[in-house]
């Protein structure tokens, strides 16, 4: 089953978090499909929090990928421009 969800990069206690298609066999931060957008928990200032691409989310979502929990909640949050999670 093909899944869209978060991969995690950055320092130690610095995390970073990039939103992928992956097979859901495949190890959280393993081989991926493709890159559809990033996370990052930690922005301050004028550093972008939240950054998708929402076509390839919808273009996924019809091919019946499913989304992670957490993807659902920032899909939804950044649907209403919020990016405070």
């Amino acid at each position: 089953m093909v899944k869209i969800r978060l991969a995690r990069y950055g320092a130690k206690k610095r995390p970073f978090y990039k939103m992928v298609v992956a097979d859901s066999r495949c190890s959280r931060d393993g081989k991926f499909i493709e890159n559809v957008g990033y996370f990052n928990p930690i922005a301050k200032g004028k550093s972008e929090k939240i950054k998708l691409n929402l076509d390839r989310i919808t273009y996924w979502k019809k091919q019946g990928a499913q989304m992670s929990a957490r993807i659902k909640k920032i899909v939804q949050l950044s649907d209403k421009k919020e990016v405070e999670i």
